[in-house]
């Protein structure tokens, strides 16, 4: 019995539970579970039929391509959907082993989950119709704001209004589809949130000309795929990945499949062009968390 068994038999007697490794657990399994997003704009989103797509996405299967090597075989890829409320405790509990959606890497959520070197730096914006005048956030005074239950943008928005004195109410959707539909049917005036979510549901609605991206950059943070915390093992298979994807040139190829071409289902551009920050992030792999950002 090898010292990883000997540990597990060890606490089952003890009436504890050990999570095995990700590399040991998915091998055992032969399967793994991907957490995905549903509209996550173009990083993770379903194309429906139980198939998904997006930026993220795609990274993840270079990620299952590398662990499949790494434990010698192929492996069931499955998916689960996840919210920005339960994508951490999924993870935590072990039903997704690794989490490809639109997650910011912060000191907060270092404490319960680690994450993979940044794959794309995100700044948090401001979506309107385009026909109400809406350019700045200081113009939401006495407005309804949209934001999504569980998201990092819902303590910006709360620090912007006690630093500006700007009295908004914010109504929340279940998931970033939810928050746009709430400004589509102009039950809020605004919805903040990262950029690329706002551009990749702009690009999807039915007549995109009717909305735009406006106001101040909020935040900047770094977009992350999200693991279990201290899985050593299973994070150099990740992190090695992202580094080759970007060394290789690939990664830039990825970002113009998604962002600047035609994406599925619909055959529509998000047209967001690679930002300096990601630009430094690639050039510089790291897992520092938002905070770090913030100091600059």
């Amino acid at each position: 019995m090898n010292k990883k068994l000997l540990v597990a038999a060890l606490a089952a007697l003890a009436g504890l539970t050990v999570q095995a490794d990700t590399l040991d657990k998915v091998k055992g399994a032969g399967a793994i579970t991907m957490g995905v997003r549903d509209s996550s704009g173009a990083l993770s989103y379903t194309l429906g039929d139980g198939k998904y797509a997006g930026f993220h996405y795609e990274i993840c299967q270079r990620i299952i391509g590398n662990v499949e090597k790494a434990v010698g075989k192929k492996l069931d890829v499955k998916f689960q959907s996840v919210t920005s409320q339960n994508r951490i405790p999924l993870v935590q509990n072990g039903t997704v082993d690794i989490e490809c959606g639109s997650t910011t890497n912060n000191a907060a959520r270092q404490k319960d989950v680690s994450f993979v070197v940044t794959t794309y730096v995100e700044e948090v914006r401001i979506a309107v119709k385009a026909a109400s005048g809406i350019t700045s956030i200081s113009q939401l005074k006495d407005r309804n704001v949209a934001t999504t239950t569980g998201t990092t943008s819902v303590q910006l928005l709360r620090k912007h209004e006690r630093a500006n004195g700007i009295d908004f109410k914010e109504v929340f959707g279940k998931d970033h589809a939810d928050s746009f539909l709430l400004l589509d049917s102009g039950r809020a005036d605004a919805f903040v949130m990262d950029g690329s979510i706002l551009a990749g549901n702009i690009a999807n609605a039915k007549n995109p000309a009717e909305f735009k991206i406006v106001g101040e950059v909020l935040s900047v943070e770094p977009i992350a795929i999200m693991i279990r915390k201290d899985d050593a093992a299973f994070k150099k298979v990740a992190d090695d990945t992202v580094r080759d994807l970007v060394k290789s040139g690939e990664m830039a190829k990825l970002w113009d499949k998604w962002f600047l071409q035609p994406i599925p289902p619909k055959g529509v551009k998000v047209g967001l062009a690679l930002s300096d920050s990601t630009k430094a992030a690639w050039a510089n792999p790291n897992d520092k968390p938002a905070e770090d950002y913030a100091k600059k």
